[in-house]
């Protein structure tokens, strides 16, 4: 019996598995090029077309960089470059699955405010401040989102963990949040979203990691709540 040949998706996949190998082996580093596009695919014994797709695809992830003239370049593997698609997952997603990931979002917020409240440094405070106040000063919608994304920008980043600043960046998606925001406008919510964030604050300030935690959850449990209410039948 002849012998089926491999789907193509098949063999592109095996050499995106293969060239996210030598990077996790160290036989490519951060910032390093690439072999050529031919030697790679006779390295690994695929097809041209199939290592152009593998490339590709990891480009599109950030693993890879086209530098023009140059060549094809590892990333500096930044967690921002490799996570920025969550905020691809957020803009587009709807109903249910916008629920889904707020409950993500309540669990690792909570815990990133827990970490930024014990090792938040003077300098964020002020930032964090700062954000705070400007909330607090404004009734302009447009203004009151930007300091809201500033200021858990800011306490995600304090929380000294690169890897989990970046998926909540990802998880914290403008668009979606301008969503909210309008739906709080019509509702008249933004005096107790303020409360929110004062409590989150003083629980910084204190350096409370279990008061920083239940704030951000309650904060964040909050949003959740009034999404599931917008989606009730």
């Amino acid at each position: 019996m002849e012998e089926t040949a491999p789907q193509k998706g098949t063999v592109t996949q095996r050499a995106i598995e293969q060239i996210k190998a030598m990077i996790a082996e160290g036989r490519l580093e951060p910032g390093q090029r690439l072999p050529t596009e031919r030697d790679l695919a006779a390295r690994l014994g695929i097809s041209r077309s199939s290592m152009r797709e593998a490339i590709r695809a990891l480009t599109a992830l950030g693993v890879l960089e086209a530098r023009h003239g140059s060549g094809i370049y590892v990333t500096q593997l930044q967690a921002g470059d490799l996570l920025e698609t969550f905020g691809v997952v957020a803009d587009l997603s709807r109903g249910p699955r916008l629920v889904e990931l707020l409950e993500i979002r309540r669990i690792l917020e909570s815990t990133a405010t827990a970490l930024a409240a014990a090792r938040i440094t003077p300098d964020q405070l002020g930032t964090v401040e700062k954000h705070l106040t400007a909330m607090n000063d404004t009734d302009d919608p447009e203004e009151i989102l930007a300091h809201d994304l500033a200021f858990h920008r800011e306490i995600a980043l304090a929380a000294g963990n690169e890897t989990l600043a970046a998926i909540l960046e990802g998880l914290s998606s403008r668009t979606f949040r301008a969503r909210v925001w309008r739906g709080y406008q019509e509702e008249g919510a933004f005096d107790r979203t303020r409360r929110e964030h004062t409590a989150i604050h003083r629980a910084l300030v204190t350096h409370d990691p279990e008061a920083a935690r239940a704030a951000a959850a309650a904060h964040v449990g909050e949003v959740e709540e009034w999404l599931r209410s917008q989606l009730a039948p």
